[in-house]
């Protein structure tokens, strides 16, 4: 496995936090300019179990639609009118649903092609963002990803009052992430 590693400038990451992406034959680590490479190799050799079955999942999804894999997915103008067409038909009735048990409500909700997640948010202004690719995909994973970001209007980050929110909402909202997390992001 080659291993590239590029300092971060914009982001602030937890000491001993990371992230990994794989990216065809290497793996990419995003890491704090502050660690040191003795911390970065530590981090890598606690984490190669996950590095190595994340590229396998990667090979996996890779090998094409029949095999779970997008490799021939191609966003047409149909396509992207049918996903904001199903999303668009859907928020409505969810935001509804979902603003009153959350008690927030979205100031404004973009929908987008996004290349590495399933949702955002800006807490400060309000604002949600949703791949558009959840138009194409079983509600469920719209419904949590809009309570997901719901959240975030509460609670930056993921930490325990975030978790604690998403177990009175959405008890079943772990097992949901799981499975959004073993499909591939478009």
């Amino acid at each position: 496995m080659y291993l590239r590693v590029k300092p971060l400038s914009r982001r602030t990451l937890n000491e001993g936090q990371g992230s990994v992406e794989g990216a065809g034959s290497y793996v990419e680590l995003s890491a704090p300019a502050r660690i040191s490479d003795r911390g970065i190799a530590d981090f890598v050799g606690q984490r190669a179990d996950w590095i190595h079955a994340q590229e396998r999942r990667l090979a996996t999804m890779m090998e094409g639609p029949e095999a779970g894999g997008c490799r021939d997915f191609e966003w047409t103008p149909e396509r992207r009118a049918q996903a904001q067409a199903h999303i668009e038909a859907k928020l409505p009735d969810l935001l509804a649903r979902w603003g009153a048990v959350v008690g927030r409500r979205p100031s404004h909700i973009t929908l987008r092609v996004m290349t590495s997640r399933w949702g955002s948010c800006t807490p400060r202004t309000g604002r949600i963002r949703l791949n558009l690719q959840l138009g194409l995909m079983d509600e469920r994973f719209l419904e949590y990803v809009l309570v997901h970001e719901l959240t975030h209007l509460w609670e930056n980050g993921h930490g325990p009052g975030f978790q604690a929110r998403m177990d009175s909402y959405l008890p079943g909202w772990r097992q949901l992430r799981r499975e959004l997390n073993q499909q591939m992001v478009w």
